[in-house]
């Protein structure tokens, strides 16, 4: 029997029609095909999609994209909030991966500012100004919503409940099934594959992450444990070291799943707007055909 592929989104999907969303997954791996002269090797009909997008914009009042940014980027949380606490961790991180000094941020707030440290809201709001001026096609605000919606789904029960029981009905035990997570997807991804993989019968012969946040500090530290879950025989990550999102691979350093084994990709040259986007990774060469390898071994 084939194998079945199942393509988990990550965010900023709200409000679209899942059926184009799936089609432009599709378009963009086929286009990574095409640079090593493959054809997609499986039906349409046998490509998984499940859309949690709506789901995460409920989270902040229903408000669209741009006004969830502007409310997170403004600093509406209680002071000293584990998800303050959370958010300034994950951008502290950012801020020492894009190589944004101390200098940097007191000259687009004051050098008080910075002294006050990372719990300071003000400091947080300088550092998102400072992706947006000094990191390259960097959104401050995109990093920031980012970073809620993973808090959110790691820390949210109601709202982990609701994108675990959408994205659960497209595995099923009788198939095996070829698993590709983008950005917080990956997140999804890892959380169902180790918690509930084994029980369930699930198996996943490779499982490939793009875009990955599952690295830095503050999401590992969250996470229940760390591994290679056992219904997956192997896991693909691909990143752009550009990427502000997926800070670094998950080799041993970073993402010690010791005894298993990650490979990781970390070359691709993601020509999105923001180095992230999901039609940059699924259109590399590389990481479109060992999908297509994965589907016809």
């Amino acid at each position: 029997m084939k194998r079945k592929l199942v393509f988990i989104h990550g965010r900023s999907q709200q409000n679209k029609d899942s059926v184009a969303l799936k089609a432009e997954w599709v378009h963009s791996w086929v286009d990574g095909l095409e640079k090593s002269g493959l054809e997609m090797p499986l039906a349409d009909t046998d490509i998984r999609f499940p859309y949690y997008g709506d789901t995460l914009e409920g989270l902040i009042e229903g408000k669209p994209d741009d006004q969830v940014a502007e409310v997170i980027v403004r600093g509406t949380m209680s002071e000293n909030t584990p998800e303050r606490q959370f958010m300034s961790e994950v951008l502290e991180e950012v801020r020492k991966k894009a190589g944004i000094t101390p200098k940097r941020l007191a000259a687009l707030s004051s050098q008080e500012v910075v002294q006050r440290g990372v719990l300071n809201w003000e400091w947080v709001q300088t550092i998102l100004k400072a992706i947006d001026r000094h990191v390259p096609l960097g959104s401050g605000a995109g990093v920031a919503i980012a970073t809620y919606d993973v808090y959110q789904y790691l820390n949210n029960k109601v709202t982990a409940k609701r994108i675990n029981d959408g994205v659960i009905k497209a595995f099923d035990a009788a198939d095996e099934m070829v698993v590709v997570a983008h950005s917080l997807g990956t997140v999804v991804a890892y959380n169902l594959l180790s918690s509930l993989g084994k029980e369930r019968g699930w198996k996943v012969p490779l499982f490939v992450t793009v875009g990955s946040p599952l690295a830095v500090t503050a999401i590992k530290r969250s996470l229940p444990r760390r591994e290679v879950p056992s219904c997956v025989g192997k896991w693909f990550n691909a990143m752009d070291d550009r990427d502000v999102v997926a800070l670094y691979p998950l080799d041993k350093t970073n993402f010690d799943v010791s005894p298993g084994v990650i490979e990781n990709k970390t070359d691709v040259r993601n020509p999105t707007e923001n180095r992230h986007g999901i039609s940059g990774y699924l259109g590399d060469e590389a990481v479109a055909r060992r999908i297509c390898e994965a589907i016809n071994a």
